[in-house]
């Protein structure tokens, strides 16, 4: 096993009887859904990208891939999610789509996204002409048109188990429903790892496996309360201090110090989708004193944006994270255009 999971080390042994009641129930619905029942069917196409385990995976950068995709293509998407831990109905990831794609893309963020969706077509009608489901997997109230689920190379599935013994949302035999498969971070695994993912993977569906990495292609960086561009060798012989609050922190800190060419000055580590409050920043204000920058998410930065620029010890640096493919870029592509002008979305 991957490691144990969310619960303490004292419920352990009760851990795997909750887990397999879990997947049982998991299993129940998917049979209800695979059915038909309580599934709706909305008036444009959708495109899901979602995945199996609790954390991140790359879904922020992958649905950005696909939206560009969708608009370079002439295609008007919205994108919906949950919203997790929003304010004033904006979540951090609502911040980074708004940040990327401006007015041009609606957001709907609520935990019911089809009544939010709804409500955004009757407010612009016809200028949205498909939707991009973020962390849509598990999501399967709304019928979609293609299943996309990514799988972090570094959290190898097969050696999980489901919540609470281990991360998984549903078990990995929920794979057989997915469209295509993408492999991500495969920058932090071997090759022969890889392949081994790839293979057992290859075991449960029949969908493509595309492989992509995490790459940081600029930076934005704040200095002296001015946004300038700067490339990712700005930070090279820098000291450099690590913040963040995501689900996949190893990621960011490891690329922090590649970019770094050395190691960090200093970390700061945070719960998913952490508050950054006003204890939080005085301690990241007090802990990067003396560095040259601060390197934080773009998803943390929606948050961050508010602290007055004059109280940054030094300059604040925003990594912009795209997804590089290794293989089935083309491919993955293909599908998801042929997605978006599909009629007859599947349960």
């Amino acid at each position: 096993m991957a490691d144990c999971g969310p619960v303490p080390g004292w419920m352990r042994p009760l851990a795997g009887l909750v887990s397999r009641a879990y997947a049982a129930e998991v299993s129940r619905r998917n049979r209800n859904w695979d059915a038909g029942r309580g599934v709706v069917t909305i008036d444009c196409p959708v495109i899901s990208v979602g995945n199996l385990s609790v954390g991140g995976t790359g879904k922020t950068p992958m649905v950005g891939s696909i939206v560009s995709w969708l608009l370079e293509a002439g295609h008007a998407p919205a994108i919906a999610m949950r919203g997790y831990k929003s304010r004033g109905g904006v979540s951090d990831e609502a911040a980074e789509y708004a940040a990327r794609f401006g007015d041009g893309v609606p957001v709907v963020a609520q935990p019911d996204r089809l009544e939010g969706l709804l409500r955004l077509f009757a407010e612009v009608g016809d200028d949205v002409d498909c939707v991009v489901l973020d962390d849509g997997f598990q999501h399967r109230r709304i019928a979609r048109q293609l299943d996309i689920v990514l799988i972090d190379a570094s959290r190898d599935p097969f050696s999980d188990a489901c919540l609470p013994a281990g991360w998984l949302r549903e078990p990995v035999g929920s794979l057989a429903r997915a469209h295509a498969v993408v492999v991500t971070h495969a920058e932090r695994v071997d090759r022969g790892e890889l392949d081994r993912l790839i293979s057992r993977i290859g075991a449960e569906t029949d969908a493509p496996v595309v492989v992509a990495s995490h790459r940081w292609s600029d930076l934005e960086v704040l200095h002296d309360g001015e946004d300038t561009a700067r490339p990712v060798e700005w930070l090279d012989g820098k000291r450099v201090f690590a913040a963040c609050g995501i689900g996949n922190p190893d990621a960011f800190v490891e690329a922090s110090r590649r970019a770094s060419g050395g190691a960090l000055a200093g970390t700061l580590v945070l719960r998913d989708h952490d508050s950054f409050g006003t204890g939080t920043v005085r301690r990241l204000i007090s802990r990067a004193s003396g560095c040259d920058a601060i390197v934080v998410t773009g998803k943390d930065w929606a948050k961050l944006r508010r602290v007055d620029p004059s109280r940054w010890p030094c300059a604040v640096a925003r990594p912009r994270l795209r997804m590089s493919f290794e293989t089935g870029e083309a491919s993955l592509r293909s599908l998801v255009l042929a997605a978006a002008q599909a009629e007859d979305p599947e349960p």
